[in-house]
């Protein structure tokens, strides 16, 4: 290996890193997959859902709506069991 195909290969190393780089950088900002943290949008959709099963809808007649999927109605109920339990556990307690 002489001192040209030696900086030729520096070379092409320096752009593979170059390009390695940019892509971490990428993956690195990427947000990651599966629930999203309890932001405005999750709480508006939540409490929209909690309105319509306070008044008596079932799961399927929400889900059917479409805003909503199937699982993710059956996590909303789950948590908004855990918040009236919490709350009726208070209520006794004072």
């Amino acid at each position: 290996m002489n001192l040209e195909t030696a900086l030729d290969r520096i070379k092409e190393l320096e752009t593979e890193n170059k390009r390695l780089r940019t892509e971490l950088e990428y993956y690195k900002k990427k947000k990651n997959a599966g629930r999203k943290k309890h932001n405005e949008k999750w709480m508006n959709s939540y409490n929209d859902f909690a309105i319509k099963y306070e008044k008596g809808m079932t799961i399927s007649e929400i889900v059917d709506e479409g805003t909503i999927s199937r699982r993710t109605a059956y996590r909303y109920k789950s948590f908004f069991d855990e918040i009236n339990k919490s709350t009726q556990t208070e209520k006794y307690s004072d």
